[in-house]
């Protein structure tokens, strides 16, 4: 046989072995259990971790090696519960047969707990284990009732008994399906004298019921007689009553014609003064008509011929005075624009001007060494002979052989001098001085301006700064 036939017949021998191998392992879960797989099944978000994974109605591959499953029945187990010598809330011991039916659970979350605490046990073991359970928790509910309230209130008694019981069997994974208490006992003897209590209360009110519907017969027939003869009495005064009646019917009937026959001659009267009333109503209301329509006619006309031209006239006018402000108002628009423009170029000839004036005021303060108080000494220089000019023109118009002046050429004054003298250097003496002037501007005029000897002062040596002296040096050696 052919090396290459052996291969190919191997090797879907080995694709066969894997198909069924993974069919074998694809498991599908009954009705009635639940698979469990257990191994590597994934991880729970909020534990970090799952021991198990629970499918009911489902099917799941199950991973060779890393997994393997298991099935939980979910048969339900019935388990009798002899509970004995149970203490109630009153301190009597009670005894409270019953039988219970639990099963596995199906819900997720509870699924886990039966996998997690009941996998791999026999129907036996989850059997005593859950009757451990019960007979606890119905300890427990029988101590918090009385017998009463146990006896009569059954429904109470087997709600409280579910609660408690379902809540503790979800705790291993169980589900309770059904309680049936079937009677209640206890040793005092207290539930069967509250037995035949009630049992006497019951002949006792079935003996007063029957001696009430006694007495209500007697007395259904006292009052059969006594409504006999009221009736056959009320009979008689019926019958007289009815001949009474018949006669004052009588009466009424000619009263009423008569009446009727009154009535009716009253209307044929009153309704021939009302048609003639009616036809003079008529008439005055068509009167009233046509003076309304002469009335409305006489008003349109006055309107047509007054109230009209009035009215265009009127229009016309608004008309004519909204033209007028229109016109007004453009003039008015054409003003302000042109008083906006002149005043526009009055403002930039005003900054140019200040721009300029500050440029060469700029420029001064940098000729005199960025010295503030130099350059405004130099503008100043530079209108000192305007500050002469106004000076002399306070006397230029003096006319001086106009001036009369009486004086007898005596000296009497103080000084030696004469009235005339005087009033001479007077007058010269109101004029402002230079000196007074140039204080005034912050300066300073020289001695030989103001008529003294310049006086021989020792100077001390001052430190000249080091380009000072170079330019010094410079001078002394061209010389």
């Amino acid at each position: 046989m052919p090396i290459e036939l052996i291969v190919i017949i191997c090797a879907a021998l080995f694709v066969f072995i894997m198909i069924v191998s993974i069919f074998r392992r694809y498991k599908r879960c009954p009705s009635d259990r639940i698979l469990v797989v257990y191994g590597k099944v994934g991880k729970n978000t909020q534990e970090g971790g799952r021991s198990a994974k629970c499918i009911h109605g489902g099917a799941a591959f199950i991973w060779p090696v890393f997994q393997d499953y298991q099935f939980l029945d979910l048969t339900p187990i019935s388990i009798e519960v002899n509970l004995t010598s149970a203490l109630s809330k009153q301190n009597i011991r009670v005894d409270v047969p019953s039988r219970f039916t639990v099963g596995v659970s199906t819900e997720f979350g509870i699924m886990e707990n039966a996998a997690e605490r009941l996998l791999g046990q026999k129907q036996q073991q989850i059997h005593d284990l859950a009757k451990d359970i019960i007979f606890g928790q119905l300890r427990l509910v029988v101590a918090t009732m009385d017998i009463e309230e146990i006896n009569s209130n059954r429904d109470k008694f087997l709600a409280n008994v579910s609660s408690n019981v379902e809540a503790e069997l979800k705790k291993i994974g169980l589900k309770l399906i059904n309680v049936n208490v079937t009677d209640i006992k206890d040793e005092s003897g207290y539930i069967e004298a509250l037995g035949k209590e009630a049992a006497s209360k019951a002949i006792n009110d079935a003996k007063k019921v029957v001696a009430e519907k006694n007495r209500d017969g007697l007395v259904g027939e006292a009052n059969a007689m006594q409504e006999q003869r009221i009736k056959v009495a009320s009979a008689d005064a019926s019958a007289v009553e009815g001949e009474n009646l018949a006669k004052i019917t009588i009466a009424n009937s000619v009263a009423d014609r008569r009446e009727k026959e009154a009535e009716a001659n009253r209307k044929a009267i009153a309704a021939e003064k009302v048609k003639s009333a009616k036809a003079l109503e008529e008439a005055y209301s068509a009167e009233q008509s046509a003076e309304t329509v002469r009335a409305l006619r006489d008003k349109a006309s006055q309107v047509a011929n007054v109230i009209v031209p009035a009215e265009i006239e009127k229009q016309k006018v608004e008309i004519d005075a909204e033209a007028k402000a229109e016109q007004t108002r453009r003039i008015a628009k054409g003003d302000g624009d042109a008083i906006f423009f002149k005043m526009d170029a009055q403002a930039r000839g005003i900054y140019e001007i200040l721009t300029k004036q500050s440029e060469g005021f700029a420029k001064l303060v940098k000729a005199a060494n960025n010295n503030s108080r130099d350059a405004v000494m130099l503008m100043i220089a530079d209108k000192l002979p305007e500050l002469v000019k106004y000076q002399v023109e306070a006397i230029k118009n003096l006319k001086i052989d106009k001036v009369t002046v009486w004086d007898n050429g005596s000296s009497n004054n103080a000084n030696g001098k004469s009235s005339t003298a005087n009033f001479l250097a007077g007058m010269l003496g109101a004029i402002p001085p230079f000196e007074d002037l140039f204080k005034m501007a912050g300066m300073e005029l020289p001695d030989y301006l103001k008529g003294k000897q310049p006086k021989t002062e020792t100077v001390d040596a001052v430190v000249m700064p080091q380009e000072t002296k170079e330019e010094n040096k410079k001078e002394t050696g061209k010389k």
